[in-house]
Parts: structure tokens; C-alpha cells; sequence
């Protein structure tokens, strides 16, 4: 059995080790640096770190600033209100002005749980994604979490990073290779793509071992950069198996399955089935059972793929 960390953890530690190397990584937050786990920086470099209180517009005009002073600077606040309150300040003074700044979402999707209903983020990426030269990453767990925190530090311009707060099955290695706008194939197949992102890694995982089960052949990749999106890679597969599932802990509107429904539309067209919650709000629950009222689970990733199956796929 996988073994089960929160995501934050591995963002909190990572946030560390990155503060050793380079004196340039300043910290943010909006006053929840407790449940964002900024505290491990706070501790260690105190002169580094910034609480700007509950003021999401201001973290992000503050961080701008800093990133014109030459500084690295990670945002952070919760995803729902970050991107929603402060959109217009990642607008203008991140993105339309280029500033490297890390804007870092937290308590992302159903991690927000039992927080209430209003806290469950489940438009961020789609928000985030609208925007020019913003690049969007969703790891898949606590060690993916901490080699896109150095990436995104590596990487030149603005940066939204999806971060979950409770535990989750960690799926990926230590030697897995993260390079931003690169998907990973986990499993080979040639009957059905399942192309997931973020924690619905495990669940893509599950689906194909079901499927093969039942004489289904699952071809699995991980997207964790949603922007820039590995056009290649999805182009890849589908070519290979004519029918596409994609799977995410968000709405299906504006997430990975319209991004890769948008990249198939142009250059591939095979049908395609999206897992994820269909265009509504969240509801207040333990994660577990928001996962299952929101049916994010490999049964669902199952029986789409299998209404995938019965459609002619093109020739």
C-alpha cells in the first residue's frame, strides 16, 4: 500500500532546502501559514518571510514588487480565494508585466473538505490557465510536490502551483523525471488513454489494473503541467488508441480535459470522455467522501472508458 503525506508537507520542506541555496526565495503568505506549512520557512529565515495577513490582492502586488527587486518570491493563500480575489493584480502586476513570481494555491480541490463548501477551489486552474504566460502545475503527490517547487524556482515567469492540503497515496519515484510541460507515460497500452493530473494519478492507476482485468489494454500518463500542455504526448497516445479519458480534481470546464480536448480537436479528433466535477460547486465533507459524491474514483474512470469503447472511433 502507498504510503499516504500531504502534499504541503512535501511544499514546506521543499520551500527549505530551496531557502539554503539561494538567498533570493522570499515566502508570503496571507495569515494561514500554519495550514500552508510556510511556517518551516518562517522558522528557519525568519527575515525572509512575509505574513501580509488576509489580503490576497495585496500578497500578490507585494510579491510583484519584490520580484522587480530581484527577489524569487512564493505567494501563498488559499487556492479559492487567491485566484478568485486576486486575479486582477496576477493579471496586471504578474503576468501582463512578466514578473517572476510563484503564486501557490493551497487547500486545492477537495483537500479543502470539511473548511466549508465556498473553500473548495475546483476553478483555480481554469482561472489560472486563462491567463497569458502563466504556467500552471499540478503535482501528484508530496514528492512530485517537491521537485516542481525547485523547478518552479528554475523556471523564469509566472507560476501557479496547486498544492493539497490532507494526505494522499504517494505514486510517484524518487527517480522520476519532472521537467515542466513534459507529461510521464506510467503504463503502456493500446486500447484507451487515461490521461490524468494532480492526486487522480492514483485513481488513473487503479482504473487500468481494473481494465485490465477485463481484457482492456490502459495506456496511463501523468500531465502535471497543464500549461504549457505536452501536445506531443497527447497527440502520442491518442493516435495509439483512439479513445481518451482524462481525469481531474476539478471542473471539467477549463481544466486538463479541456485542454486536451482543445489539442485533440485540432490535430487529433478521437472521441473523449472528462472525469471530473461537472460544472458545479462544492460541498462540505470529509475528502473521502467528497471524492466518492464527486465521483472521482477508478470505477468512474472505468465506465467511461468503456462508453468510450463502444463508440466507432474514426478511421
Amino acid at each position: 500500500m502507498a504510503e499516504m503525506i500531504a502534499p504541503r508537507q512535501g511544499y514546506g520542506e521543499a520551500l527549505v532546502r530551496l531557502g539554503e541555496k539561494h538567498n533570493d526565495v522570499v515566502v508570503l503568505d496571507a495569515d494561514c501559514a500554519k495550514a500552508n506549512l510556510t511556517t518551516m520557512f518562517k522558522g528557519k529565515y525568519p527575515n525572509r518571510f512575509f505574513n501580509i495577513g488576509i489580503s490576497e490582492c495585496d500578497l500578490v502586488g507585494t510579491a510583484a514588487g519584490l520580484a522587480v527587486a530581484g527577489k524569487v518570491p512564493f505567494a501563498n493563500a488559499y487556492a479559492n480565494f487567491l485566484t478568485g480575489r486576486a486575479f486582477d493584480q496576477m493579471r496586471v502586476s504578474v503576468c501582463y508585466s512578466n514578473n517572476n513570481v510563484k503564486i501557490v494555491g493551497h487547500n486545492a480541490g477537495t483537500s479543502a473538505a470539511q473548511e466549508g463548501a465556498t473553500h473548495l477551489p475546483l476553478e483555480d486552474i481554469s482561472l489560472m490557465r486563462s491567463l497569458p504566460r502563466m504556467t500552471v502545475i499540478v503535482p501528484a503527490d508530496s514528492l512530485e510536490m517537491e521537485k516542481a517547487v525547485e523547478a518552479a524556482y528554475h523556471f523564469e515567469g509566472p507560476v501557479y502551483l496547486r498544492v493539497g492540503k490532507l494526505p494522499v497515496p504517494v505514486v510517484t519515484k524518487r527517480e522520476d523525471p519532472f521537467v515542466i510541460g513534459k507529461a510521464k507515460f506510467y503504463k503502456e497500452g493500446g486500447d484507451v488513454s487515461i490521461i490524468s493530473t494532480g492526486i487522480m494519478l492514483d485513481e488513473a492507476l487503479k482504473a487500468a489494473e481494473e481494465l485490465e482485468t477485463q481484457g482492456i489494454s490502459a495506456e496511463v500518463i501523468h500531465v502535471h503541467t497543464i500549461k504549457p500542455i505536452d501536445a506531443e504526448a497527447i497527440i502520442k497516445t491518442a493516435s495509439k488508441t483512439k479513445h481518451v479519458v482524462t481525469v481531474e480534481e476539478h471542473s471539467i470546464i477549463g481544466g486538463l480535459g479541456s485542454a486536451v480536448a482543445e489539442v485533440l480537436s485540432e490535430n487529433c479528433p478521437v472521441p473523449v470522455k472528462r472525469v471530473g466535477t461537472n460544472d458545479r460547486f462544492g460541498v462540505s465533507g470529509k475528502m473521502d467522501e467528497l471524492l466518492d459524491f464527486f465521483e472521482l474514483r477508478s470505477h468512474r474512470i472505468v465506465s467511461s472508458a468503456f462508453e468510450l469503447l463502444k463508440e466507432k472511433a474514426p478511421v
